[in-house]
């Protein structure tokens, strides 16, 4: 049993998984800030130019819903049975909600993808100017000359 902590506590800290939790805790709040900003912000402007039209009330009525049925004494008999609907609006708001987020997160990507390549690009030209310059001919056979006359001393 031991065995198997040390090694659920070894997964759990890894760094990946502690990312992936951080990810899915930030994508969770950034999905219910653009849903509100959807719902809140675009949609209702949306809705005036379209002749003050609420997307999330959009329905069509399969089957029509049943009233409480009472008696003289005011006791219900029978339940009420809700209308079966098609809350066609209601996908229209999330398909938006969707495609801004999708949105969002391609310019997110493109974007770590761009600092990623300057940073890379940067790292190379630093690599390259940390290297020291080769040496020229005319130095490579002084060198060359300079060792030789050790040898024969």
């Amino acid at each position: 049993m031991a065995k198997f902590v040390e090694e659920f506590k070894e997964f759990a800290l890894k760094g990946n998984v502690m990312d992936m939790a951080v990810g899915v805790i930030i994508g969770g709040a950034f999905g219910k800030i653009v849903t509100s900003f959807v719902s809140d912000i675009l949609m209702p402007p949306l809705g005036v130019l379209l002749g003050g039209v609420d997307f999330t009330d959009l329905k069509i009525v399969m089957k029509d819903g049943v009233p409480a049925q009472l008696d003289a004494a005011g006791n219900e008999i029978a339940a009420a049975i809700e209308p079966v609907t098609w809350n066609y609006g209601a996908f229209i708001q999330n398909v938006v909600d969707f495609l801004i987020i999708a949105l969002c997160i391609f310019f997110m990507i493109k974007g770590i993808a761009k600092l990623t390549s300057l940073r890379k690009k940067k790292e190379a030209e630093d690599a390259a100017a940390a290297e020291p310059p080769a040496p020229s001919n005319e130095e490579v056979l002084l060198t060359e000359i300079r060792d030789l006359l050790k040898d024969k001393k």
